[in-house]
C-alpha cells in the first residue's frame, strides 16, 4: 500500500515513484484511511509553494493508498454537492489564492483542516455542477492522453539510450572488441574522458532581492529548483520568476542558450530539464551546453543516466551539493562522433513530438482553468466549451 503525505503530493498529481509503502496485510484494520478514487487530497503542511498548491485526487488505477496525517482527504457528504465538481474547485486558481494568504508557520507553515472547510465557493445547482466537471473531465482526459504518450516516448528515447550507451548493443557491436579503461571493459574506439573535456558548463546567481531594478518588470528567465520539480518535464518555456538585464549584469547569473540542459546540483539534486529560450539560473544549478561531440539528447540522456554518480559525489553539512569543480572531474564515456549522431537522428524527432505534446497540455490546462470561473458565472455557455 502507499502513504499519500504532503511530500509526494504535486501540482494535479500523487508522486507514487515515492511513496513510502505500507505492508498490505494491514488494509481492512485502516480503513478510517482508505482513498478511494475521486477523492480530493491537500498538503496541509507546505501547501502552497511556488509551483502552485499542492493538491491532487486519486484515479482510477491508482494503487491502493492510504492517508497520513497532516494531508487531508476531501470527500463530499452532501447530496448537492458532486465530488468531481469539488476536484474542480479546489484545483481552481480561486482556491490557491485563498489559501496563500493564510499559511502559518515559520518553519513548516501550514494550514488547517478548520481553514480548508471555511473557503466558500458558488454552488450552482447539481445537475449544473455535473455538466461543469464533465465538461472540465473532458480537458483532463485530453491532458491525461497526452501525458501517457510523452511517458512512452519517453521511455522509447531512455531504452535507446540505455541498449546503445550502457549495455553497448549498438548496430554492429557484434564485430566491435571490448577494450579495458578506467570504467571496466568499453567497446574499442571509444574514449574515456572529463566532462571538463567533453563540454561546457555554467553556473548560476540570484539578484539581490531588495533591489527591485533587478527583478521589476524583468524580462530574462531565471529558475531555480523549484520550478523544475513542480513541473516535473522535460522541456520548460518559461521561468516562473524573471530578472531584468541590469540584474542579470550585477550579478553572477549568466545566459546560457535555448536548448541546454539544466540539472540541479543543490539541496534537490538531479532534477533536469532543457530551456527552449535563452535563460539563466540561480547557483543552485549546473547548467550544461551541448556540442557537435555531445549534442543535446545525448547529453540530455547521459545526466539522467548518471544520477546516482552525482548524487554520491555530493557533500555538504547543511545540504548536499555538488560543485561545478566536482562535476567537471567526472569520467566521460566518448562514443565515436558518427554513433552519437546516429542516435541523435533517431531522437531528435521524439523529443520534438514530446514538446509538441507538452505545449498542447499546457494550453489545455489554462483553458481549463479559465473555464471555471466563467462556467461559475454563465458568462460561457455549456454548449460552447467542447475542447
Amino acid at each position: 500500500m502507499a502513504l499519500v503525505k504532503g511530500e509526494n503530493v504535486s501540482q494535479g498529481h500523487i508522486l507514487w515513484d515515492i511513496s513510502k509503502r505500507w505492508p498490505a496485510s494491514d488494509w481492512n484494520q485502516l480503513t478510517k484511511f482508505h482513498l478511494v478514487p475521486n477523492d480530493v487530497v491537500v498538503a496541509m503542511d507546505r501547501p502552497w509553494i511556488p509551483a502552485g498548491l499542492k493538491w491532487s485526487f486519486i484515479r482510477e488505477g491508482d494503487p491502493p493508498a492510504l492517508l497520513v496525517q497532516r494531508c487531508a482527504r476531501l470527500r463530499t457528504n452532501v447530496q448537492g454537492l458532486d465530488q468531481n465538481f469539488l476536484r474542480f474547485v479546489i484545483g481552481s486558481r480561486s482556491f490557491e489564492e485563498y489559501v496563500e494568504p493564510i499559511t502559518t508557520g515559520v518553519n513548516v507553515p501550514h494550514i488547517s483542516g478548520q481553514q480548508i472547510l471555511d473557503y466558500r465557493f458558488l454552488l450552482p445547482p447539481l445537475s449544473i455542477q455535473q455538466k461543469i466537471a464533465a465538461c472540465l473531465t473532458a480537458y483532463d482526459q485530453l491532458m491525461d492522453n497526452s501525458q501517457r504518450r510523452i511517458r512512452i516516448l519517453e521511455e522509447m528515447a531512455r531504452k535507446l539510450y540505455r541498449e546503445w550507451f550502457v549495455y553497448f548493443r549498438f548496430p554492429g557491436h557484434e564485430s566491435v572488441l571490448r577494450v579495458a579503461s578506467a570504467l571496466g571493459e568499453i567497446p574499442k574506439g571509444w574514449e574515456v574522458k572529463k566532462v571538463g573535456d567533453s563540454f561546457e558548463i555554467s553556473g548560476g546567481g540570484t539578484p539581490a532581492r531588495a533591489n527591485p531594478e533587478f527583478w521589476e518588470q524583468g524580462d530574462v528567465q531565471w529558475y531555480s529548483p523549484n520550478n523544475l520539480t513542480g513541473a516535473a518535464t522535460m522541456f520548460m518555456d518559461d521561468s516562473r520568476d524573471h530578472i531584468t538585464s541590469i540584474g542579470l549584469q550585477k550579478s553572477s547569473a549568466r545566459l546560457f542558450p535555448p536548448f541546454s540542459v539544466m540539472l540541479t546540483s543543490r539541496a534537490t539534486i538531479g532534477a533536469i530539464a532543457i530551456n527552449t529560450h535563452e535563460a539563466c539560473t540561480n547557483q543552485g544549478f549546473i547548467t550544461c551546453i551541448p556540442n557537435d561531440r555531445v549534442p543535446l539528447y545525448f547529453l540530455f540522456h547521459w545526466l539522467t543516466e548518471n544520477v546516482p554518480t552525482f548524487l554520491r559525489m555530493a557533500s555538504g553539512a547543511t545540504f548536499k551539493e555538488i560543485s561545478r569543480g566536482v562535476f567537471k572531474t567526472i569520467d566521460f564515456v566518448q562514443p565515436p562522433s558518427a554513433l552519437v549522431h546516429s542516435f541523435e537522428s533517431r531522437v531528435t524527432p521524439i523529443g520534438k513530438q514530446m514538446l509538441a505534446l507538452q505545449r498542447q497540455v499546457q494550453n489545455l490546462r489554462r483553458t481549463r482553468d479559465l473555464l471555471l470561473p466563467r462556467l461559475l458565472s454563465g458568462n460561457v455557455s455549456l454548449q460552447n466549451t467542447d475542447p
